[in-house]
């Protein structure tokens, strides 16, 4: 295992970060999710691989992924050994306080997450996407205080514009308050706008880049034909169809098990070593249902591509609508 600086911080994470939006509890949003013994070993093996770094977020089957993920890091390793990162920001109860980014929603969902993670401190606080009806500056101030408390180390943002981005960071100095120091972007082949703004923002600002679906919802980790046949996450994930429909996305997928088919490898692992190649990128995020998937990510850090093949990878790309945003 590789470790790289978080940004322009002091923290060292593993090459590869662990999602673990994939183990809680099957429900209807997540058909496929693994229930708390079918996900006890995925963590176990992710710490023998040398993954020290897991995110999860409060959203993720109403509270049970950041259950399993603190049951499973406890009995596995020590606490201070491990990066923990959660999200506030979703749809935690039927309340109009139940959500968004507010000062007593932020409050009272860090100790929440604390509760149901069974540790004092998260290592990374992420708001989940831009609270349009909460003032930036509200949600920063109530950040700053849960740092100060000790309740998290350092603080993230997750997809939004890059004006939004450069508006808090912005804030944050005015007023001496903790600054993000992590972007999570959904960024991979298929979906790469992020890279005019946000990334380059980013690169310029020290922060750490942790995109989310590097693997575009499993479409690159296997060859895809448009109408064929699907997995239960496919089949039963109507966010990953809005995303990834076009002639183009099956291309590019495709074009990704061809490389991966000529260098002997798998094409999830030619999709992570192109978005490593980046010198902006820390930590893809990755999911794992089956023992392999969590196997091929780290085995992809040893994948080099050339510049020729990074430019066959690249040259099929057609620009997108913003997606992943809300």
């Amino acid at each position: 295992m590789e470790y790289v600086a978080f940004g322009s911080t002091g923290l060292r994470v593993s090459r590869i970060c662990l999602g673990c939006m994939s183990y809680g509890r099957p429900n209807e949003r997540w058909q496929w999710a693994l229930d708390e013994d079918k996900s006890r070993p995925f963590f176990k093996r992710a710490l023998e691989l040398g993954i020290n770094f897991f995110d999860t977020a409060d959203v993720y089957s109403a509270g049970m992924s950041e259950e399993v993920t603190g049951h499973a890091l406890h009995d596995f390793a020590q606490r201070d050994e491990v990066v923990i990162a959660t999200k506030v920001n979703g749809v935690m109860g039927p309340g109009p306080n139940d959500y968004g980014l507010s000062r007593k929603h932020i409050l009272s969902s860090i100790d929440a997450s604390l509760k149901r993670l069974g540790t004092d401190y998260v290592d990374l606080y992420q708001i989940h996407r831009w609270d349009y009806l909460t003032p930036i500056e509200e949600t920063l101030e109530a950040l700053n205080d849960v740092v100060r408390a000790g309740k998290a180390r350092y603080i993230g943002a997750s997809s939004m514009f890059a004006w939004q981005f450069s508006k808090a960071l912005y804030t944050s100095g005015l007023n001496g308050w903790a600054r993000f120091v992590s972007m999570q972007p959904h960024y991979n082949l298929i979906y790469r706008e992020e890279e005019r703004e946000m990334l380059p923002l980013c690169r310029d600002q020290g922060i750490a880049v942790i995109p989310w679906s590097p693997l575009a919802r499993g479409m690159l980790a296997s060859r895809r034909v448009k109408g064929g046949e699907e997995t239960l996450r496919a089949q039963t994930d109507a966010f990953g169809k809005q995303m990834y429909a076009r002639d183009e996305d099956f291309m590019i997928s495709n074009r990704v098990a061809e490389m991966a088919d000529a260098r002997g490898v798998r094409p999830a692992q030619i999709a992570l070593a192109w978005m490593l190649s980046k010198p902006w990128i820390t930590s893809p995020i990755i999911g794992a249902t089956k023992m392999n998937h969590l196997e091929e990510a780290v085995g992809a850090i040893d994948v080099k591509l050339s510049e020729d093949e990074i430019q066959q990878l690249e040259s099929l790309y057609q620009p997108h609508p913003t997606l992943g945003f809300s």
